[in-house]
């Protein structure tokens, strides 16, 4: 049984679980239905962790507060979860100590996994890929970054149950197995906090594959300025099969204006025709659904069938969503957008936008990207929110360029949505798309996302 292979790796060991949110409470969770009596102990920075809840659990330790990662080096097995940033860390932990949900559901069911990882389009590629597979086979399973834990599914897997992983740069960063379907969809800077370098990043996202054998699939960005340069300086065999917007492959897929073309050998396969989608709009999304399709003809799913589950997908809230139309304006929520590139694929993607609210929590990323596109492709006016909207403004400034109509605000979101509604035309549309993260205010994107919409939609007296 898969399932005791993980639980076996916990045999006669110290364990230490870090990080005790969603994920960790999984953990926990699963190590006490295969040993309820093993010594465990949870390390958590925040104070507020929910001891009331473990009051019974005579074997539990705890251990929260600023001082939660001093004594690791205790432990046989540190269980970490994705979001846990151990980089003030001021001595050395051997990485063989290191685990993870994710690395230990590869080890186990790594045969059985469609794995996607990439810094933007992971979310939608993987839902797609699931919504395909659950819709023509019903196996399938969903699981990871999605926010659904590893651990949390085991007890729903078969023999010949399709996995399909979301898996972020945190999760795969100590993994040392890869799925034996692996998707990289793009790369570009992000996390820098954590990682330090961007090189770093890379390497933590190329583990999706670096681990595959020669009976592996690995589907990726034919285009990205970075992955061709990491499959060659890494001596790996596998399957390789790349997509393209750009270039005629002989092997792999690339898109047309009006059709998605599957080729091996030099030879066309199939087209699939991707014009006047509305679910998945904009160029970017080319790609997410190349890479869905390749993963799906490995698992002998027809063309027929591809096209038919394609068309009936639905966008991922907070990426490219439209909240609705409020006194003649259109409003969109992208707060997933964390990076400029992505926001920059939102404005091209979002028709005639006039106010654009971008900015958040500052991880040093560089922002000349999309101060060139905006100044090339003026937007009438912009809410500049945080550290980083603070900072692309002062650039702006220095620049010369003349400034839009402007707000800047440290992260009152309230205040934006008025200054929205104030300058926003009737018939056009705000897009909110930070390029930033958002925790200098907010938990996650997500709560950024949903707060946003709440705003927008209590303007609403006429007509949503």
């Amino acid at each position: 049984m898969k399932e005791q292979l993980i639980a076996d790796f916990f045999k006669n060991k110290k364990t230490v679980i870090v990080g005790f949110g969603r994920e960790g409470v999984s953990s926990y969770r699963f190590l006490r239905k295969h040993y309820p009596t093993m010594p465990l102990t949870i390390a958590d920075q925040s104070p507020l962790i929910h001891v009331n809840d473990f009051a019974e659990d005579k074997h539990l330790s705890i251990v929260a507060g600023e001082k939660y990662d001093q004594n690791l080096n205790k432990y046989d097995i540190i269980l970490k979860s994705p979001g846990v940033n151990l980089n003030r860390i001021n001595y050395f932990i051997p990485p063989e100590k290191f685990a993870s949900q994710a690395e230990l559901f590869m080890m186990a069911y790594g045969s059985q996994v469609i794995g996607v990882t990439g810094t933007k389009g992971k979310s939608t590629t993987a839902s797609l890929i699931y919504h395909i597979l659950h819709h023509a086979r019903g196996n399938a399973l969903l699981a990871g970054n999605i926010g659904i834990p590893f651990f949390d599914i085991l007890d729903q897997i078969q023999e010949d149950t399709i996995l399909v992983a979301e898996l972020s740069a945190h999760q795969l960063e100590y993994t040392r197995f890869s799925p034996h379907v692996a998707i990289l969809l793009n790369l570009y800077q992000e996390h820098l906090d954590h990682f330090n370098t961007f090189n770093n990043y890379q390497l933590a996202k190329f583990n999706i594959t670096a681990h595959q054998q020669e009976d592996d699939i690995f589907i990726y960005n034919y285009d990205d300025r970075y992955i061709p340069t990491l499959i060659d300086s890494h001596k790996i065999s596998r399957r390789f099969i790349p997509f393209s917007t750009s270039t005629t492959l002989k092997n792999g897929a690339f898109c047309t204006q009006t059709d998605i073309v599957l080729m091996k050998n030099n030879e066309q396969i199939c087209t699939i025709p991707i014009a006047d989608r509305e679910n998945l709009p904009g160029i970017h999304n080319n790609n997410n659904i190349m890479a869905a399709i390749l993963a799906c003809k490995t698992q002998n799913i027809s063309n027929e069938e591809i096209i038919r589950h394609v068309a009936t997908f639905k966008g991922l809230e907070h990426r490219i969503e439209f909240v609705g139309q409020v006194r003649g304006i259109s409003f969109y929520n992208d707060s997933i957008s964390t990076i400029p590139e992505a926001t920059i694929a939102a404005l091209k993607t979002v028709k005639r936008v006039d106010t654009l609210i971008v900015g958040g929590f500052d991880r040093g990323i560089d922002y000349s990207l999309l101060l060139e596109y905006l100044h090339e492709n003026p937007v009438r006016n912009i809410a500049f929110v945080g550290k980083v909207g603070e900072r692309i403004l002062s650039e702006w400034e220095k620049s010369g360029a003349p400034l839009p109509e402007h707000f800047l605000v440290e992260n009152d979101y309230a205040k934006i949505v008025d200054f929205a509604y104030a300058h926003t035309e009737a018939g056009h549309s705000c897009l909110l798309s930070p390029a930033a993260a958002s925790y200098d205010q907010f938990k996650d994107f997500t709560v950024r996302g949903r707060t946003f919409k709440e705003l927008v939609l209590k303007k609403n007296d006429s007509q949503l």
